[in-house]
């Protein structure tokens, strides 16, 4: 049986923007069937609504400002923050100023392939 693999090495300028509409875009970067990191781009306004998975992830801010909702917290994070969310649990971002999440997942979101 084949893993999944992403090359070693990834291009910002070569990676594709996959439009999700509303405002959001994303990028797929290095993976294996234990680890994806990807990157997703919102404009103000923008909303990631709320939904879960069975993967863990771990979200950096990498430019911009969010409210965030993981399970029953909310709280608003900035360029330079991040968040954690547990396999099967609710979370949702609004985007409050145009910016960036760098998320990784474990293990890879076969949905994003």
């Amino acid at each position: 049986m084949d893993m999944a693999q992403s090359n070693e090495f990834q291009f910002e300028d070569k990676i594709l923007w996959e439009d999700l509409g509303n405002g959001i875009q994303r990028q797929v970067y290095g993976y294996d069937d234990k680890v994806m990191m990807v990157k997703a781009r919102f404009e103000e306004g923008a909303i990631g609504t709320m939904h879960s998975h069975p993967h863990s992830q771990v979200t950096y801010v990498r430019g911009g400002k969010f409210d965030a909702t993981i399970g029953d917290k909310s709280m608003t994070i900035k360029d330079g923050d991040g968040f954690y969310v547990p396999p099967n649990v609710m979370h949702g971002v609004i985007c409050l100023e145009a910016g960036m999440l760098v998320d990784a997942f474990s293990p890879l979101r076969d949905d994003f392939l």
